[in-house]
């Protein structure tokens, strides 16, 4: 978390809330990286062309990223119906 350019003041997930925009649009690199990445590095290697396993890769690792942190933000919300739904009953 300290690497990157946006990022929480305490530099965790774990105090900071993920917001609606940001699961989607973790979800949208997924798609549009993570998913392409992985079809890369499977051509590449296939047809030796390592730059184009290499980007792949870069594309796969940010695809992971952005994943990372969709389904942390969906957890966060899932965890806090939990708590919301026990402390009404």
């Amino acid at each position: 978390m300290a690497l990157m350019w946006s990022r929480p003041g305490g530099l965790s997930l774990r105090t900071t809330w993920v917001t609606p925009a940001t699961i989607w649009l973790g979800l949208a690199v997924v798609v549009t990286l993570g998913l392409p990445g992985l079809g890369a590095i499977a051509y590449g290697i296939t047809t030796r062309q390592l730059l184009l396993a290499f980007g792949g890769l870069i594309a796969t690792a940010l695809g992971a990223g952005g994943g990372t942190v969709a389904l942390y933000g969906i957890r966060q919300r899932l965890l806090f119906r939990a708590r919301d739904q026990h402390h009404a009953a």
